[in-house]
């Protein structure tokens, strides 16, 4: 579970990902989801209506996240960032991809891991997809007795435990989902972790996404 970036409303009644299994049972415990990997995702901000894409290294062993913006579409006075997220050092940079200004910001925030804690409460198992082209995966919340909603939400393959989508709501005015795309295990390059040398002079406080 993460909540830094994360994640999107925990629908009630049926679930929206896929068909339920009628003769799933719950599980045991929560899988353990892989530590290293790469890939994608796509966050939804519910109030905004906004969709942000990037490409994502997630190193849980050493506590660090980068997150590069994806230029898809063309938008007035939008930059484009990059983030690196280093947990151990409390701090995160912010690097203008196209002029290479750097911020640097301290994160307040503990470390939390795209996982799936071991108190959670297990919802439901089911098919994505359909026959000769599907995966199976294992829905967990926070969900507790005597609380009627949950905040967290996350759906995990049942095979190597891949995140698949998560939601998280913050209040009433902040919910967010994140789908995550084309998972590969491991980093490939761990100096994507490294600030750049024009971190060297960054400047404090986070920059705005628009410019103009």
């Amino acid at each position: 579970m993460h909540r830094l970036f994360l994640l999107f409303v925990a629908a009630a009644g049926a679930s929206a990902f896929g068909l339920p299994r009628l003769d799933a049972a719950p599980a045991a415990e929560p899988c353990e989801a892989p530590l290293q990997w790469e890939g994608k995702w796509v966050i939804y901000d519910h109030n905004t209506g906004r969709n942000s894409r990037a490409a994502v290294s997630y190193d849980g062993q050493n506590q660090r996240i980068r997150v590069l913006q994806q230029h898809k579409k063309h938008t007035p006075c939008q930059r484009f960032f990059e983030y690196i997220y280093l947990y151990q050092s409390k701090v995160m940079f912010q690097i203008d991809q196209k002029t290479k200004e750097c911020s640097k910001v301290a994160l307040t925030e503990a470390w939390d891991p795209f996982d799936i804690p071991k108190n959670s409460t297990f919802e439901d198992q089911y098919i994505i997809g359909g026959p000769g082209d599907n995966v199976e995966v294992q829905e967990w919340s926070d969900r507790k007795p005597a609380r009627q909603h949950e905040t967290w939400v996350g759906v995990y393959t049942l095979k190597d435990c891949y995140p698949v989508q998560e939601t998280y709501t913050k209040n009433s005015t902040v919910t967010t989902s994140t789908r995550f795309l084309s998972l590969q295990l491991g980093i490939s390059d761990p100096n994507v972790f490294n600030p750049p040398l024009t971190c060297q002079s960054s400047r404090p406080g986070k920059m705005a996404e628009f410019h103009c």
